[in-house]
């Protein structure tokens, strides 16, 4: 099988009947900014982050980034705002415009799926504008969610997308996500149906992930033109 033809391994951990007592301390996440070296997650603000948002989303490259999301792309920026009203205050999706240091809005993620109950959540609703794509800022953007849910206490990370997308696939092995399958004729998204892949993240496979991560994103591990000199897929522990 070949990432051609949309198929990959299925990580193979094992199962596990063991009592859970006590229940995990799971905090729910908050509407705090997450900052890191490069980047800066913030909660959701239309008003104030709807404008670069609008601009980092419709470039003459951007169509195509669209083609999964179930929305977009939006006519103008009035229609975009408005759709940022509907997002603002849920709890679950919550949602960050992630931003340069500066505050500038280059994108979005999300929270969703929480339950603290049981410790899991998802990390969804991505998309990076041309100026994160294939950045070091992306990269820590993915890394501060990962690590703030892990620091609440939740003990499952997913990450899920439509089967067909490719790049989403590949950036989630990149982050350390493991294949667990696809769910078939999962959803249907602009008409279309949707077969959704399936990834996580362990709370057990955090620590040699986040230390992989952290040599990833050193200043060091890059060239005075901003290459890396090592890339992140090779720090990470070897798992199927």
């Amino acid at each position: 099988m070949t990432e051609a033809d949309g198929h990959e391994p299925v990580c193979r951990r094992p199962l596990s009947t063991a009592p859970v007592t006590p229940l995990p301390p799971v905090q729910p996440p908050a509407r705090a900014a997450l900052a890191g070296r490069t980047v800066r997650l913030e909660p959701l603000e239309p008003g104030r982050h709807g404008p670069a948002l609008f601009v980092a989303g419709h470039g003459p490259d951007q169509a195509e980034r669209w083609r999964f999301m179930a929305y977009g792309p939006f006519a103008d920026g009035d229609v975009m705002q408005a759709w940022l009203q509907t997002l603002a205050c849920p709890a679950d999706p919550m949602f960050f415009a992630i931003c340069d240091p500066a505050g500038r809005a280059l994108g979005m993620a999300s929270y969703l799926n929480i339950h603290s109950a049981g410790g899991s959540i998802e990390i969804g609703h991505i998309w990076f504008g041309s100026e994160l794509r294939r950045r070091t800022a992306a990269t820590e953007a993915i890394h501060l969610l990962i690590r703030n849910a892990i620091t609440l206490g939740f003990r499952r990370i997913e990450w899920k997308c439509d089967a067909a997308n490719l790049p989403s696939r590949r950036a989630a092995r990149r982050y350390g996500f493991r294949h667990e399958g696809i769910f078939y004729r999962h959803l249907v998204v602009k008409g279309r149906n949707r077969d959704t892949a399936w990834y996580s993240i362990l709370a057990e496979e955090w620590p040699a992930l986040d230390a992989a991560f952290t040599a990833w994103l050193d200043p060091g591990n890059f060239d005075e033109d901003g290459h890396q000199r090592r890339p992140l897929m090779a720090r990470q522990p070897l798992v199927p």
